[in-house]
């Protein structure tokens, strides 16, 4: 672990693994780095800076818990890049992080090289996910022996009758495969899971999405979305939609992934996200903000 002082005295810590041109990453959670692993062996290719979110891992809990807010980490960001001595980074981001990211992507665009959104919440940009949709994502699983349990209890919280029982259920469909490995991460999550930090992340204030989408209108850095196929947290329709929301982004659906497409199939998801991270730097010129933006997908490439 290597550590840096944010902008309030905080310290925070960082874990770099692997060799090439650095790539900061953000968890999902918030929790600490150790739930993305090695990002199944994009390490070999990529210096991965992987940071441990303010109050998790090993960076310290703030003096003000107030400061883990979605939009008061990207403060933090900002401070690990130029700790980093870095003038524009490649930045990846996970779940609940690719929040973070946007939020900064958006405050800071002229510091961001390639954005990756794997797997991305959508709670920054506003997305709705229908019940109906969520469904219909993990149908193609119904031959798997858990699925008749984990099906009600997905139908029960789409309901509005969720229970801690049925978040338990369901918790197979966050992985292509529900197999020891699957069952040891999602354990290894739980332990590190901090409700305190949790709540702040996403306490009242910590999202502005039609701020967030007009400043993504505007981002016109290389981005990627990458969704897993059978991952009801983000279905393919939803990374169509998320990916339009950018001048220059593409969207890339890895067969058979749940929410963790690199414990799904390593091989495809660092392929995947290659292609997309080794292209030369092509930032795409994007209309004022008095005018129309035009965001259809571009050619960035897809699996």
């Amino acid at each position: 672990m290597e550590f840096f002082t944010s902008y309030d005295g905080t310290r925070l810590a960082y874990r770099v693994v692997g060799d090439g041109p650095p790539l900061v990453c953000l968890p999902g959670g918030p929790q600490e780095s150790a739930c993305l692993g090695e990002l199944g062996g994009l390490s070999a290719h990529r210096r991965l800076i992987m940071l441990d979110l303010r109050g998790t891992g090993r960076s310290a809990m703030p003096a003000d818990i107030a400061s883990c807010r979605c939009d008061r980490m990207a403060d933090d960001v900002a401070a690990l890049r130029e700790h980093l001595g870095l003038d524009r980074m490649d930045l990846l981001a996970h779940c609940a992080g690719a929040s973070l990211a946007v939020r900064y992507a958006g405050r800071r665009p002229e510091h961001v090289g390639r954005l990756a959104l794997i797997t991305p919440s959508v709670r920054a940009v506003g997305i709705g996910i229908s019940g109906e949709l969520r469904r219909e994502t993990v149908r193609p699983r119904r031959d798997e022996p858990w699925f008749p349990e984990a099906f009600a209890a997905l139908k029960a919280i789409g309901a509005g009758r969720a229970t801690a029982a049925n978040w338990r259920a369901v918790a197979p469909f966050s992985y292509g495969r529900w197999d020891e490995a699957a069952r040891a991460h999602r354990a290894a999550g739980e332990e590190r899971t901090d409700t305190e930090v949790v709540a702040a992340f996403h306490a009242e204030g910590a999202y502005d999405p039609d701020a967030t989408r007009a400043e993504l209108a505007r981002f016109g850095a290389p981005v990627l979305v990458l969704a897993g196929e059978v991952d009801p947290g983000f279905p393919p329709p939803t990374a169509a939609e998320f990916a339009r929301l950018f001048p220059n982004a593409g969207c890339t659906v890895q067969p058979g992934a749940g929410h963790f497409p690199w414990l799904d199939d390593a091989d495809r998801f660092v392929a995947a996200t290659l292609a997309f991270l080794e292209q030369p730097f092509a930032p795409r010129p994007v209309a004022s903000q008095a005018t129309e933006v035009d965001s259809r997908p571009s050619d960035v490439p897809t699996a």
